[in-house]
């Protein structure tokens, strides 16, 4: 791992279940009360959430990482303390009001009262997003927008951190999301990283102009090994890209592209498949048995790119074992679909054989702790919303080694 050049603060990821030391989430907060009936499935979310009782769903979320010893940070916090840098605060604001729906003279009034604002009343505005009738900025465009039209969306898909960035080993890959609701979210993040003292020095492995990655696709299967989902958010170009950053570096020797069947509540492939053990995934069974894998590997000049194999089997010989050993979520398919909508399938990994899930997914709770996996069990009525459980809410920035 590297330590972070004057925080002393150390980050590096190389396994799913290596234990977690440090994890960054994002409470969820003024974002969430911008859904609307209208704007909800634009943003990204099944239903519009109560947002005291997420954010104490969320609060325990986090006090249970601390129970275990976690370090916990938050997005917003690191957004803020990034901001007070004056160029980190330019880059922002430019990147926010580049939007084309704006037109010059609202753009222009919005790059002004931006640029006035304290670092964290800036960073509110980035999350929060700005309403017209919040501004006095006159001209066409707002004349012609509704008063409640946001100017600058909010991003309420914030609190899924896992999507926006993920550490590969001592690098961090700025991931590059698909979706236009979610497109902002890495400009942020990438701030973070550029600009927050914790992080200088920090390796960047990806960024959020390159071909679509999004952090939920990726999965850290063992040292040298990444599983990356592609379908509906992660493209073919998209893996190719970070299998050639990833081998360009020596941060991986194999790269397993694992195509996803598009449903409604698989857009990833944490939504599918989950560690939780060094040799054993948590997997959604009505999807497991046509799961494939093409494993990507190089020898230094080209990409070999191997005959697809069921997944289990090329994951097992790419980290140089036996087998995986499979749990199921559900029993039968009717609740196995259901468990896996509830996110079932998303558990997070503290340490082999430790992770936190929703409690709402009996069935699934059951078939870990039968397999000798001990669950943590949260409380998700309200942040299960935007379909997403505990390995979505959490970006881990530092594991250490499995021994």
């Amino acid at each position: 791992m590297t330590e972070a050049q004057g925080a002393g603060r150390a980050y590096g990821v190389d396994s799913e279940v290596g234990p977690l030391r440090t994890v960054m989430l994002h409470r969820p907060g003024n974002e969430l009360r911008r859904l609307t009936p209208r704007n909800n499935d634009k943003l990204l979310f099944d239903g519009i959430p109560w947002v005291g009782r997420a954010q104490d769903e969320h609060d325990a979320f986090a006090q249970a990482l601390r129970d275990r010893d976690v370090e916990v940070l938050y997005l917003g916090e690191l957004l803020t303390e990034a901001l007070g840098d004056p160029e980190a605060r330019a880059r922002a604001v430019k990147g926010t009001t580049e939007d084309l729906r704006l037109g010059d003279t609202l753009r222009d009034y919005l790059r002004s009262s931006l640029a006035d604002l304290d670092p964290a009343r800036l960073a509110e505005a980035l999350m929060a997003g700005v309403r017209n009738d919040e501004v006095r900025a006159g001209g066409l465009v707002t004349s012609l927008l509704a008063h409640e039209d946001f100017l600058i969306d909010p991003l309420p898909n914030l609190l899924f951190t896992r999507d926006s960035s993920v550490w590969i080993r001592d690098s961090v890959a700025v991931t590059s999301l698909a979706m236009p609701a979610r497109m902002r979210e890495t400009q942020l993040t990438e701030l973070i990283y550029g600009f927050h003292p914790r992080f200088a020095g920090a390796d960047k492995v990806y960024d959020h102009q390159l071909e679509h990655v999004e952090g939920g696709d990726v999965l850290a299967l063992g040292p040298g090994v990444l599983a990356v989902g592609v379908g509906e958010r992660t493209t073919p170009a998209g893996v190719e890209r970070l299998a050639r950053r990833v081998f360009a570096k020596g941060l991986a020797h194999t790269v397993l592209a694992v195509p996803i069947a598009q449903q409604r509540a698989t857009m990833h492939l944490d939504t599918v498949c989950t560690m939780v053990d060094v040799d054993a995934v948590l997997m959604y069974p009505n999807m497991a048995e046509e799961m494939r894998a093409l494993a990507v590997t190089t020898d230094g000049d080209q990409l070999h790119v191997a005959e697809p194999e069921p997944f289990l089997v090329a994951a097992a010989k790419a980290l140089g074992i036996d087998t995986l050993r499979r749990i199921d979520t559900g029993l039968d398919p009717v609740t196995a679909e259901r468990e896996q909508w509830d996110d079932g399938n998303n558990t997070l990994a503290l340490a082999p054989r430790v992770c936190i899930a929703y409690e709402r997914t009996v069935e699934t709770n059951a078939r870990l702790e039968e397999s000798g996996i001990d669950v943590i069990r949260i409380s998700g009525s309200e942040l299960g919303s935007g379909r997403g459980g505990p390995r979505c809410m959490s970006c881990p920035v530092l594991r250490a080694p499995v021994k």
